[in-house]
């Protein structure tokens, strides 16, 4: 294991290479724990924060799974589904042809939780992300509400108009151009909260959509949740051999 600092790469991309051969080894594959992060950021000769960034992404690719007071393990391997080309919601709803409104939009700057906060690597715990709420939906009736949550390291102010397609706001205005969308699927039933949001009784059935959005330098953009109505949202998956 070996980090070239004459490299032109970035230090957390050679790092995220090494764990990942490490992965693959005989030795780590079937679930073993990696060794801590002083002991391994010594190793490699770089900062825990650099092995921190490579770490995280591995864990938000289903590779690796961190606990506190445990450590870093490797997760065996199963079988991931997924998508290669993905747009923004915008783009989805222009590709379909759906007219969309937003039916309420809020921004504010919150601590974020800690799964958050490991995403974007913040170890600072007084540092705010800021955090956009969008209940969206067709004319008549909303179907999804969204959370987002964008790395701190991002300049928003918050007086950004948020009206405008997002990922073309972050490249125009502050030139970051996401790339990677890495995303997780799941159902459950509507809590009060979420029903009143999508307009559908609580219990009602909704799928929740995960999204880790990077750069295309491979840094964290923005983490972000939407809750869909379940009779409004179908996720198609297109596989070949």
């Amino acid at each position: 294991m070996k980090i070239d600092h004459n490299n032109p790469k970035p230090l957390h991309i050679q790092a995220e290479e090494i764990l990942r051969q490490l992965i693959e080894s005989e030795e780590y594959k079937n679930g073993k724990l990696l060794p801590n992060e002083v002991e391994l950021s010594e190793q490699l000769n770089i900062s825990r924060n650099t092995l921190r960034q490579a770490i995280n992404k591995l864990v938000f690719e289903g590779l690796l799974s961190r606990k506190k007071g445990v450590g870093t393990k490797v997760i065996r391997k199963g079988i991931v589904g997924g998508v290669q080309n993905w747009l923004s919601f915008s783009q989805e709803m222009k590709m379909l042809g759906i007219s969309i409104r937003n039916f309420e939009l809020h921004i504010s700057f919150q601590k974020p939780k800690e799964e958050i906060a490991n995403f974007f690597g913040v170890e600072n715990e007084s540092t705010r992300c800021l955090v956009l709420e969008r209940v969206r939906g067709r004319k008549e009736y909303p179907f999804v509400y969204f959370i987002s949550y964008f790395n701190p390291l991002i300049p928003l102010t918050g007086e950004e108009d948020f009206t405008r397609p997002l990922y073309d706001l972050l490249e125009k205005d502050y030139n970051i151009t996401v790339k990677t969308s890495k995303e997780e699927i799941s159902a459950r039933l509507a809590e009060e909260f979420i029903a009143e949001k999508l307009e559908i009784k609580p219990n009602d059935p909704i799928l929740i959509r995960k999204r880790f959005v990077y750069s295309d330098d491979d840094k964290p953009v923005e983490y972000n949740i939407g809750y869909y109505r379940a009779d409004s949202f179908t996720y198609t998956i297109e596989a070949k051999r």
